[in-house]
């Protein structure tokens, strides 16, 4: 549980209208993902230590998808993204993306130098550099960048450059609603975020993307929802809520 783990915590400087917050090296949230009401798969968003560069800590995101067998005999996904960032700023330094969906294979790697405005993206065996704006964000830090810097209330929202399949995109993040969930954890307040995403994401999504975050200080985000091609894939916390809050 996130309240008895020991490792050092990562702090962000949020904007003038939010107080510093928290991300723990050693939390881990795991998903049941439904899919037409079917248990499809499980996902794992979890963060580590990432090493040091220069005696500068770092902080690793990963983040996996795996199909159940009884979906992956007809469509298996296993899917593991792993994002190294400075946790000063939560701006990435490094992106490993490996898709395998269906019969889709592809692994890409960024490798991020926010100081020039430049990012290396290698895929299929060919390289390309192109510039990126400042502040921007890969296609795993921005959810993490929103838990940690959006104000959850109600008409907030903030705006992203994320890069993702080699091109820089615009992610807009709004707060629509407070509203009460209940899962095996108990019930919580949460804000329900709208995140405007033009591209496929971990989930196989077609678009947009909600997530819903408790609305407190640990910002756990306890439910994600995303429209596909046929109906919706929702992704509900099982396991790594913590039984407290952090120590600021």
């Amino acid at each position: 549980m996130l309240g008895a783990m020991s490792g050092p915590v990562l702090w962000v400087e949020a904007g003038e209208s939010s107080s510093a917050r928290s991300i723990q090296v050693g939390e881990q949230f795991t998903y049941d993902i439904t899919w037409l009401s079917i248990t499809a798969g499980t996902a794992v968003m979890a963060v580590g230590a990432g090493g040091t560069d220069r005696d500068r800590p770092l902080a690793k995101f990963v983040t996996t998808a795996q199909s159940r067998p009884a979906i992956t005999k007809f469509f298996p996904v296993d899917n593991r993204v792993e994002s190294i960032v400075d946790p000063a700023t939560l701006l990435p330094e490094h992106l490993n993306f490996r898709r395998r969906e269906g019969k889709k294979k592809e692994d890409i790697e960024y490798i991020f130098d926010q100081k020039r405005g430049k990012v290396t993206a290698v895929k299929n065996g060919a390289t390309e550099i192109q510039e990126i704006p400042p502040g921007t964000q890969d296609v795993i830090s921005c959810l993490y960048y929103a838990r940690s810097t959006l104000a959850l209330q109600p008409g907030s929202s903030l705006t992203m450059n994320v890069f993702h399949d080699r091109k820089n995109r615009k992610i807009d993040v709004l707060v629509e609603e407070i509203e009460t969930v209940s899962g095996p954890w108990g019930e919580v307040e949460t804000a329900r975020v709208l995140v405007l995403m033009p591209f496929q994401g971990l989930f196989l999504n077609k678009g947009n993307i909600r997530v819903w975050f408790t609305n407190d200080d640990r910002r756990i985000p306890v439910r994600m929802k995303a429209k596909v091609v046929i109906g919706s894939i929702v992704a509900d916390l099982v396991s790594g809520f913590p039984s407290t809050s952090p120590t600021p």
